[in-house]
């Protein structure tokens, strides 16, 4: 049986994600939004329903309250997979996109998962281009903008910039920006606009973290994103 070898080339500067020349063939993207309603998404929490809606063939996600409002894909076991959208932050905020998310038995949030970080230009680099870990029982490191991390099994960190990453002029505010995220195994790569923004490899996950569901994310009140053009594909990787 042919098999798909994840290769991960990391130097003090970069870290590049190569596939074999001869691995197996990646199944048909999947169009999850039909650009008309939210068919096969459903919020979390249920109250947040109203801060959810669909304008001019875009998911409209509008914050009215400081909560974490979530837009939930009906597929909850998503393990490796290529997923690939375009957003529009209009003004300040603070959103994102939550993969592998399992539901949070402390009630410190809706889910655990490895969230994609979205928001306005000047932000941070918390935020903008980063990976945000919703861990229960572990640290949650900081993953930066133009950071690529290593989590070990023992629990410590390896950081490491990447060459060339994605800067705030590669942003186009109040404009679309092309998102993709590859999550294999437990290696996962964050782009806007074909830039790589941050990567991480989580040696330390166990198998709550092998898959989830995918999650659009409102942060606080008077966020105002929008979301379209969003496709998955999922990879086969044996």
């Amino acid at each position: 049986m042919k098999r798909l070898y994840l290769i991960f080339a990391v130097t003090s500067i970069h870290t590049i994600c190569l596939a074999a020349p001869n691995a197996p063939p990646l199944t048909k993207p999947i169009n999850i939004f039909n650009g008309h309603s939210l068919k096969g998404w459903h919020a979390v929490p249920s109250a947040s329903q109203a801060d959810w809606s669909v304008e001019n063939n875009a998911i409209v996600g509008r914050g009215s309250k400081d909560r974490l409002s979530y837009l939930v894909w009906k597929a909850n076991d998503l393990a490796d997979f290529e997923l690939t959208l375009r957003y529009r932050l209009r003004g300040k905020g603070n959103s994102g996109i939550e993969i592998r998310a399992t539901h949070d038995p402390t009630g410190k949030r809706p889910f655990v998962g490895y969230h994609a970080d979205l928001g306005h230009i000047g932000i941070g680099p918390h935020i903008l281009g980063a990976w945000d870990f919703h861990f229960t029982q572990r640290d949650e490191p900081t993953c930066l903008r133009g950071t690529h991390l290593t989590i070990r099994a023992n629990g410590t960190y390896e950081r490491d910039k990447i060459a060339s990453p994605l800067s705030l002029a590669d942003i186009q505010h109040e404009n679309w920006n092309h998102v993709r995220i590859v999550a294999r195994d437990h290696r996962c790569e964050f782009y806007i606009n074909k830039i790589l923004a941050s990567a991480f490899w989580d040696q330390a996950a166990g198998p709550k973290f092998d898959k989830g569901s995918i999650a659009l994310q409102i942060h606080d009140s008077g966020t105002w994103i929008e979301f379209k053009d969003i496709w998955l594909r999922k990879l086969h990787t044996k």
